[in-house]
């Protein structure tokens, strides 16, 4: 039993419009699902990623309009690394994004910028093996668009010591000075940490969990390892697109293992995923309040297209 590389990481974002034009339409990314959080359904969860937002590619979003900017500190990450295939696409990146507005600094053979939240993300090149997940953009060409996430880093005491839950109940592989690798089957995801300098803040630009991928029928193993461990997993949730466990880990992150099942085309087309609000069945009850309430988002590529929407369900 083993993990399956990374599933998603989840975000804080103060404006929503933003967001969405930021990440569907700068980086390319397919906005796969316009929802809401199931624990606080007056804010929004998005979700980016690849053309079916396969595990691996995706980062959410929470949104909670006018947020304070929060600041990453001890037990939360503070970088985000996402991949493209060459050199060629760093260079290509670093202009699409001057021409855009969005400063980025490449140095080290990557490109350090930030989103409109102030989150930190770096442009590296995947070149040890992970086979691309690669969303279509008109503006950006296939070989120079991002492949899936790479790799997180975080702050947390004692970041060179190994974490032994980590590695000896999570199965993550260290590589010493707080770099950690967690191998799947078909993937694997760069962990690293370093040591904190202070406690940090949550709000916009910070990162709320990180979420590994589990085969469907190793999941409620995961959980019972962690709980044999001494870990405090919570049961099994439906989250509709997959099924997880929550549990915060020593160093303080809190982590999510989720599956790498149903998917998001569980309930849209895939031809028309992200394209209507999906309100989980818990809230159905909810939405003629939460249209009225929630920003109008327009998914920038159905926009592009002049596509006709599917018909809004549950």
């Amino acid at each position: 039993m083993r993990l399956e590389g990374l599933h998603h990481i989840t975000m804080i974002t103060a404006d929503a419009p933003a967001n969405v034009a930021f990440y569907a339409d700068v980086l390319g990314l397919r906005l796969v699902k316009k929802t809401v959080n199931f624990d606080d359904p007056g804010a929004y969860h998005l979700y980016f990623g690849d053309e079916t937002g396969a595990p691996g590619s995706i980062l959410t979003f929470f949104e909670y309009a006018g947020a304070a900017r929060g600041r990453p500190g001890a037990g939360m990450i503070h970088t985000i690394e996402l991949g493209v295939a060459s050199a060629d696409a760093l260079a290509f990146w670093e202009r699409r994004l001057a021409e855009r507005g969005h400063a980025a600094q490449r140095e080290d053979g990557r490109l350090r910028l930030a989103d409109p939240d102030g989150l930190a993300l770096e442009l590296v090149v995947a070149d040890d093996g992970n086979p691309p997940l690669v969303a279509a953009h008109p503006g950006i060409p296939a070989d120079l668009a991002i492949t899936g996430l790479e790799g997180a880093r975080a702050y947390t005491a004692f970041a060179t010591v190994e974490e032994r839950l980590w590695t000896q109940v999570l199965g993550f592989t260290h590589l010493g000075e707080g770099r950690y690798r967690v191998e799947g089957e078909r993937r694997h995801f760069h962990w690293t940490v370093e040591q904190a300098q202070a406690n940090g803040r949550p709000g916009a630009g910070t990162v709320h969990h990180i979420a590994w991928a589990s085969q469907d029928e190793d999941h409620a193993a995961w959980r019972d390892r962690v709980r044999a461990a001494g870990g405090f997993a919570t049961d099994v949730i439906d989250r509709d697109y997959f099924h997880s466990v929550y549990f915060r880990e020593p160093r303080g992150v809190l982590f999510e293992i989720a599956t790498v099942s149903p998917g998001f085309a569980v309930d849209e087309d895939p031809a028309h995923l992200g394209e209507q609000l999906r309100v989980p069945a818990m809230h159905a009850r909810l939405r003629p309040e939460l249209e009225r309430r929630l920003t109008p988002l327009v998914n920038p590529r159905a926009a592009a297209a002049g596509a006709t929407p599917a018909p809004a369900t549950t």
